[in-house]
C-alpha cells in the first residue's frame, strides 16, 4: 500500500476507503468494521509504482502516479454504490494525460483546480505543479502550471482565510520543495506571484506540510533528517502570520527515532503518519504557546521504531464517524477509532 484517502456517499452515507497500491486503486466499503467489503479496484494507467495518489472532489477520485505516461485518472465514486458481486475491476472515467508521471495531487475543493505535482523534472513546468480544472470532473482541462520554484514533491493549496488580511480570499499554494518551503499567490493561473521561501536549519528533504484550519501555522515535515541528523521525529511549525515573511515558531519532536511522512490536520489534532512508529496523533490546540502533545498513536509496525521506510505511508482522520483509515506499506489497511 501506498496512499489513502477516504469518501463518503452523500446518498447512502456509507464511508469508503481508497487504498493506493502498486498496481492500482482499491475501493474498500469500511461502513461496517465488522464486515468491511473490498468493492473492487482501479488498475493503474499504464505500469506498476510503488508511488500513487488519490485525491477526491465532488464524488470523484482523482489518482496519479510515478508510472511512465500514466497522467491523472479519474473515476466516478458513485459507481460503488452499485456493485451487486464485489470485488469488480473498474475503468476509469476519464484520464487526463497532459503530464505522464507525477508523485503528488492535491485539490482545492473551493476553486475546484487540482494541482499535479512531481512531474518529470524536464518537462513544460520543471516538475513543479501543473493547474488543472476538474470543475467538471470527467472533463478535466489544464490551466497553466507552476516553473518559478522547480521541482514540488508534495503541497497544500487552499483559499486562504487567516490572519494576514492582505492575502484573505486568494488561492495560495505551499509546495514542498525539497530544500524549501514556497508560498505562492495561484489565483491568476497565468501569473503565479511567489509571496515566500521558507528555509530552515538542519534541512535534509522538506516534504509535505499542511495549514492549521485557521490557516495562521504551518506544519511541515522533513523526510530525511531523521537519518540525516539522527533526531527524533521532527515536526516543524511555521507562523504564517505575515505570509510574505513566515517565521519558525516552534520544533516538535516525537518519542522515537521513526521517520515522519504525510501529516493532516482535523481541528485541533494533527494526524501524523510516522512509518515504522505508525499514526501519531498530536494535540495542537495550545500551539500558540509552542506546546504540542502526543495523546495517542497506534502502531501497525511494531517490530521496531528504527529510521526506515516501513510501516505507515499516510493517514485519513476526515470521516463524520471519528474512522481513521491508515495505510501501511507492508499490510496494508487499517481502521482505528478513539477507544475512549
Amino acid at each position: 500500500a501506498n496512499d489513502i484517502w477516504g469518501w463518503t456517499d452523500p446518498m447512502t452515507s456509507k464511508e469508503y476507503a481508497l487504498i493506493g497500491l502498486d498496481n492500482g486503486t482499491a475501493f474498500v466499503d469500511i461502513s461496517d468494521t465488522e464486515n468491511l467489503v473490498y468493492v473492487g479496484r482501479l488498475p493503474t494507467a499504464t505500469t506498476s509504482s510503488a508511488w500513487r495518489d488519490i485525491k477526491v472532489y465532488n464524488d470523484h477520485a482523482f489518482v496519479v502516479a510515478e508510472a511512465g505516461g500514466h497522467g491523472m485518472q479519474v473515476f466516478d465514486l458513485t459507481q460503488l454504490r452499485d456493485v451487486a458481486s464485489p470485488p469488480v475491476v473498474f475503468s476509469a472515467n476519464a484520464n487526463f494525460t497532459g503530464f505522464g508521471n507525477a508523485h503528488n495531487i492535491v485539490i482545492n475543493e473551493d476553486s475546484g483546480y487540482s494541482y499535479a505535482e512531481g512531474t518529470a523534472r524536464d518537462d513544460a513546468y520543471f516538475g513543479g505543479a501543473h493547474f488543472i480544472n476538474v470543475q467538471d470532473p470527467v472533463n478535466p482541462a489544464a490551466d497553466g502550471g507552476l516553473a518559478i520554484n522547480g521541482y514540488t514533491h508534495d503541497a497544500n493549496v487552499i483559499t486562504y482565510n487567516g490572519p494576514d488580511v492582505e492575502h484573505v480570499g486568494k488561492e495560495i499554494y505551499v509546495g514542498a520543495n525539497e530544500t524549501s518551503v514556497v508560498v505562492v499567490d495561484v489565483s491568476d493561473k497565468a501569473n503565479p506571484a511567489n509571496l515566500s521561501t521558507i528555509n530552515y536549519s538542519n534541512r535534509a528533504y522538506t516534504h509535505q506540510g499542511w495549514f492549521t484550519e485557521d490557516h495562521k501555522y504551518l506544519i511541515v515535515g522533513d523526510e530525511l533528517d531523521e537519518i540525516n541528523f539522527l533526531f527524533n521525529s521532527r515536526t516543524l511549525i511555521f507562523d504564517m502570520t505575515d505570509m510574505d515573511n513566515p517565521v519558525l515558531h516552534t520544533t516538535y519532536l516525537g518519542p522515537t527515532s521513526a521517520i515522519d511522512h504525510n501529516g493532516y490536520v482535523k481541528g485541533d489534532e494533527y494526524f501524523l503518519s510516522n512509518y515504522t512508529a505508525g499514526m501519531r496523533v498530536l494535540d495542537i490546540s495550545e500551539i500558540e504557546s509552542q506546546t504540542i502533545t502526543e495523546t495517542g498513536f497506534f502502531d501497525t509496525y511494531p517490530v521496531n521504531n528504527a529510521a526506515q521506510f516501513s510501516g505507515v505511508w499516510s493517514v485519513y482522520p476526515y470521516f463524520d464517524s471519528g474512522k481513521i483509515i491508515i495505510s501501511d506499506i507492508n499490510s496494508g489497511l487499517f481502521i482505528v477509532q478513539r477507544s475512549n
